[in-house]
């Protein structure tokens, strides 16, 4: 019996692209900046809208996540897409993939 049958050759190496690929599976939010005055993280506000168990009264619930933003693009009111990825840091475990709505710009208020 040959032997190429029972064994196929082994596939080459998968390219950067297809290691992108692998990626597909992990949890993505759309939330709103409500911070980012820490270096390279940003403070995202995700809002859930779901009918109260008992009551069915539909109610909204907010939770914050702690992103990685490695170029510092994202500013306080941006609409962000993030996504989880391995802990950064004690609180850190997700990162920005991308900004989806740039928010009003705020001015600072005169003393």
């Amino acid at each position: 019996m040959p032997d190429t049958i029972a064994n196929p050759p082994a596939a080459p190496a998968a390219p950067a692209a297809a290691a992108q690929a692998d990626r597909t599976n992990r949890k993505e939010r759309v939330g709103e900046v409500i911070s980012n005055k820490m270096t390279k993280t940003i403070i995202v506000q995700v809002e859930r809208r779901f009918p109260h168990p008992r009551y069915k009264k539909v109610v909204t619930g907010y939770k914050k996540f702690y992103a990685h933003d490695e170029k510092s693009e994202a500013k306080v009111g941006d609409r962000v897409r993030i996504q989880e990825t391995r802990p950064l840091s004690k609180t850190k475990r997700w990162r920005l993939v991308a900004v989806v709505e740039k928010g009003a710009e705020v001015a600072p208020v005169a003393a």
